[in-house]
């Protein structure tokens, strides 16, 4: 979900990298949604030339992608072709995550690797030439061994799925017929289907996505041999059908140009998150249950993890107590655990449901640790701002799901019946809460005030809130980096001591906000 203080958000972010003009061409793609160049030349009143260069800038970062939609034409003409573009907000926010990025590959691979995400984070885009180039321009090694280097450096990255061959530059979408759409709406559980059909962004990222084979693949060609084959590496198998797109993809480069020259790389923004997403869950069960279990669960997501499809995955995929046991003793703390501690810890993790078990096969219920989790935060937000009573009144309507009604709140929460209207009245204002009037006639005409916690609106007013204070917090940085020249009067050991005591409670809050961010947009 995006919300208004998100949009915000997100155009503060490529003002703060890009500047105001190609802000300005963002926030529009961000608020008009999908449009033509001549449309946001239109909102915008910049130049075409202005606007053509801000997106291709937001392209080259991955933070637009274009698209060509095929209408039909009109009194029998053929079909018309407009290229648009979609501003990706996910993928801008993703932008002040890079240091986490970073973060995660320099805990699982060499400094080679990091160096290389490092220059893809920062120019969005590259060849491997490109990356080797680099690399040659920062090191007085021989420039085979550089090239080696940087090769072997790379598919690492690539078998890690840490990077990914770009997008489509201009996939091609046929607009739905209004026959279509209404065949949509006339369906069985029609307002569910709709929820979950999906979203234009969706149909375009998926037009442009590249195969699963080629998406991680690395071609390099040598000189043909005796069969004049090619040699085609590294470690993915491909379809008949995704060789000859292959084959087609090496015919078209220009002269003899073999493919690891002309195709571009980025960071995978997916497996990140899923990472992410996962030590989320790891930390959510060290808070609740011993060691045994969160080495468990972590062996867990472990063996799993290639099977995940998508991010926000409700299940993983089901194991075997045997094959848990397994992945369990590969890591160095899981060997001193016991086969017995293992199915003990299994039962531990099974109330919370952490983990379900179906026919002696278990596996992680994703979406019921994540609905703990958001629970939490929000009950902590209420108990920060409104405090204990309000807490306690809050918990209870959350967790029971339904109306209440005023003195049945009082009485179960142990809260006094002339505060609570008070304390309910101020949370519902803040739109904490959901209020129903009940008009009961008859002798005497008497009102009644139901109470709920409607979750689904109430999550996306708490990511708005969200968006809004990592604003303020981004903000208050530009602040502190504006007030240091002031500072250059005073002493160097004070003024040393006083940044750097800011910029670590800033960089701190920053941090912490965004996991609470990424709990409720992101997993």
């Amino acid at each position: 979900m995006v919300t208004q203080h998100g949009i915000k958000y997100a155009v503060h972010l490529i003002t703060t990298h890009f500047g105001d003009l190609v802000a300005k061409v963002c926030e529009c793609l961000l608020r008009k949604g999908p449009s033509t160049l001549q449309a946001i030349v239109r909102f915008t009143e910049l130049t075409s030339s202005q606007v053509k260069n801000s997106l291709l800038v937001l392209i080259q970062h991955n933070c637009v992608q274009a698209f060509i939609l095929e209408q039909p034409g009109s009194h029998g003409d053929g079909a018309k072709l407009n290229t648009h573009y979609i501003a990706l907000f996910d993928n801008i926010i993703h932008r002040w995550r890079f240091p986490k990025f970073l973060t995660i590959v320099s805990q699982k691979l060499d400094k080679q690797c990091v160096a290389l995400i490092e220059a893809l984070l920062l120019h969005g885009r590259l060849t491997l030439k490109q990356m080797s180039d680099r690399a040659k321009s920062a090191q007085n090694e021989g420039d085979d061994a550089i090239l080696d280097a940087v090769r072997e450096a790379f598919i690492k990255l690539l078998n890690a799925h840490f990077v990914e061959r770009c997008p489509a530059a201009e996939p091609v979408l046929t607009k739905p017929t209004e026959a279509e759409t209404s065949t949509r709406k006339r369906g069985p559980k029609s307002a569910k289907i709709l929820e979950e059909k999906e979203t234009l962004e969706q149909r375009v990222l998926e037009a442009a996505a590249p195969s699963e084979a080629l998406r991680f693949l690395l071609v390099t060609q040598t000189e043909p041999g005796a069969d004049g084959g090619k040699d085609e590496n590294n470690s993915s198998s491909m379809t008949v059908g995704e060789k000859r797109k292959l084959d087609a993809l090496e015919s078209d480069t220009e002269g003899g140009a073999t493919d690891e020259q002309v195709v571009l790389w980025r960071a995978n923004f997916e497996e990140y998150i899923r990472r992410l997403r996962h030590k989320a869950f790891i930390e959510n069960v060290r808070a609740c249950l011993d060691d045994g279990a969160v080495i468990v669960i972590s062996a867990m997501l472990e063996a799993t993890r290639t099977a995940e499809k998508k991010v926000k995955t409700e299940n993983s995929g089901p194991l075997s107590l045997n094959s848990i046991y397994e992945e369990v003793i590969k890591s160095e703390e899981g060997r001193n655990i016991t086969f017995d501690r293992v199915r003990a810890s299994l039962v531990q993790l099974s109330c919370p449901p952490f983990v379900k078990a179906v026919n002696e096969l278990y596996s992680i219920d994703f979406k019921k640790i994540i609905e703990l989790a958001q629970n939490d935060e929000v009950e902590s937000i209420v108990l920060k701002r409104y405090g204990r009573d309000a807490y306690r009144m809050f918990r209870l309507l959350s967790n029971t799901g339904r109306l209440l009604e005023t003195d049945k709140i009082a009485d179960t929460a142990f809260v006094e019946k002339k505060d609570t209207p008070k304390i309910l009245y101020k949370l519902w204002k803040d739109d904490y809460l959901h209020m129903e009037k009940l008009q009961l006639t008859g002798a005497r005409q008497s009102q009644f005030l139901l109470w709920k916690v409607n979750k689904n609106t109430l999550w996306e007013h708490v990511l708005d809130e969200m968006f809004h204070a990592a604003l303020n917090l981004s903000l208050r940085v530009a602040h502190e980096l504006e007030q240091e020249k002031e500072l250059l009067n005073l002493p160097q050991d004070k003024r040393v001591n006083r940044l750097r005591k800011v910029r670590l409670l800033l960089e701190s809050s920053q941090m912490k906000l965004d996991d609470a961010i990424m709990l409720f947009h992101d997993f």
